[in-house]
């Protein structure tokens, strides 16, 4: 920025000399060269030149160091971002690999449960109908067992009433005394 303004005081001089040798006498060239400064701008572009260019390229050497620095760290942000999104990839890799294991458990428990709730089932219907058909044995045996006992008290009565009736006193005492002789044998 020094520079420039520099330039343009010597710009701004050379149209002020420019403007009063015009004024003189018209238009013409000038060759003398120490009224037309020439010197003094040599010597001037010159201390410009050696005095300019180590504080310009002291300035661009601290504006590329800078921009460099800027970079660096840029790179590095730009690795760090690169390493947390690996990671973070790894861990959503991760992370769906074990969803998927437990679902995939979550299916085999289902399953299973859903295989020991039918055997289950089908043992509980099973032993239903064992307990049923063993009721309807007990039931039925109790059934005959009470026929058996009608029946038997029902032959019993008939018995009872055909003895009396074909029973006489003298066939009563012929019955004991072949009875006895039987026991007596």
């Amino acid at each position: 920025m020094a520079i420039m303004s520099t330039f343009s005081f010597l710009a701004t001089a050379a149209a002020e000399l420019a403007a009063e040798g015009g004024s003189e006498g018209g238009f013409g060239l000038n060759t003398n060269i120490l009224e037309t400064n020439l010197i003094n701008l040599v010597i001037i572009i010159g201390v410009l030149f050696f005095f300019g260019r180590k504080f310009l390229g002291k300035t661009l050497s601290e504006r590329r160091s800078k921009i460099e620095e800027a970079i660096q760290e840029a790179q590095k942000r730009q690795k760090d971002a690169a390493t947390a999104l690996a990671d973070a990839q790894q861990k959503l890799a991760q992370a769906q690999a074990e969803a998927e294991r437990i679902r995939a458990a979550a299916e085999e428990n289902a399953q299973a449960a859903k295989a020991a709730i039918l055997e289950a089932s089908r043992q509980d219907v099973e032993r239903l109908r064992e307990t049923a058909v063993q009721d309807l044995n007990t039931e039925r045996e109790k059934a005959i067992a009470e026929l058996r006992v009608r029946v038997a008290a029902m032959a019993m009565q008939r018995v009872e009433v055909q003895l009396k009736e074909r029973l006489d006193e003298h066939a009563q005492q012929t019955l004991i005394d072949r009875s006895i002789a039987t026991i007596g044998r």
